[in-house]
């Protein structure tokens, strides 16, 4: 399920929710119990596994198609 950050407006507070995405512009009240919130743009680091071989070769696709 999806964590989404919402930062409430009244006490400045940030927190997370994990909510289906279906429920992801829903309100949603501070743990304080405010709900003047509003849900945070985020953005997601996709990183190769740590066990996964470096590249080799040349250009942009490691150089089996000939680019590098």
């Amino acid at each position: 399920m999806p964590t989404y950050a919402y930062r409430c407006r009244e006490c400045t507070e940030t927190f997370e929710l994990s909510r289906p995405m279906s429920e992801s512009g829903e309100p949603a009240a501070c743990p304080d119990g405010h709900t003047d919130t509003v849900k945070l743009l985020t953005t997601v680091a996709l990183t190769g596994s740590a066990n996964a071989p470096a590249p080799t070769g040349g250009g942009c696709c490691g150089g089996a198609c000939g680019c590098g």
